[in-house]
């Protein structure tokens, strides 16, 4: 299954890329377990970041969402402003 994974503000720096192409192994099924998988290949900060926000096809998702082959998902630390 292929995917493309964005990452946002703080953890596109910590990251040091705002995007990649993935293949992924099979058996991978949801959001969540995208996360852990990327954290688990040195992608830490996803795993360190907390109250990670999650979007697939630029619709907000759960980490229980799927995943599917051709997906966009991004990952993005919650934000505040002023």
């Amino acid at each position: 299954m292929s995917v493309r994974i964005l990452y946002f503000a703080s953890l596109r720096e910590r990251l040091g890329r705002g995007e990649e192409s993935l293949e992924l192994p099979e058996g991978l099924a949801t959001v969540g377990e995208l996360k852990d998988w990327l954290a688990g290949q040195g992608r830490e900060a996803l795993g360190q970041t907390p109250n990670l926000r999650f979007a697939v096809n630029q619709e907000m998702a759960r980490a229980s969402d799927p995943v599917l082959d051709g997906d966009e998902v991004a990952f993005f630390p919650p934000v505040t402003g002023g």
